[in-house]
């Protein structure tokens, strides 16, 4: 018999207060195939979406400064490099070179006052002593 797997803990992001509407998103490190990645959370249309920070046409980190995803009129997630906009509930190409791609989501859950990100097979919690890991303060 196999033993299932259980599910990784729910962790910390920020403070649910820390994420306006349609504002600047929470930046965090993550794990992502083993290999150091940054991720975001933001609130859009009243709920918190999280996804991978990596464009879909080139892999390479969206935000034009720490936390700024969203376009001038504050409705898609753009690449500030390519310019590909992105649908901010599904994370799916609005427009742009990213095709029909999507941003890799990451489950988040907002409860007690905070907002989590679960773990999954593929994106993990970043470990600060492993080498190559990201630093606490993201660089």
């Amino acid at each position: 018999m196999v033993e299932p797997v259980p599910a990784a803990p729910a962790e910390y992001v920020c403070a649910a207060a820390d994420l306006a509407e349609r504002g600047r998103a929470i930046v965090f490190n993550v794990m992502h195939f083993r290999q150091p990645a940054r991720a975001f959370a933001l609130r859009f249309d009243g709920r918190v979406v999280a996804y991978l920070n990596r464009c879909v046409h080139v892999p390479t980190e969206m935000d034009w400064q720490e936390g700024e995803f969203l376009d001038r009129d504050r409705e898609f997630i753009i690449c500030s490099i390519h310019g590909a906009e992105y649908e901010p509930r599904t994370g799916r190409c609005a427009g742009g070179p990213c095709g029909r791609g999507s941003l890799t989501a990451l489950r988040v859950e907002e409860r007690d006052g905070g907002v989590y990100w679960y773990p999954s097979r593929d994106t993990r919690p970043a470990v600060f002593d492993e080498p190559g890991a990201p630093s606490a303060t993201g660089t």
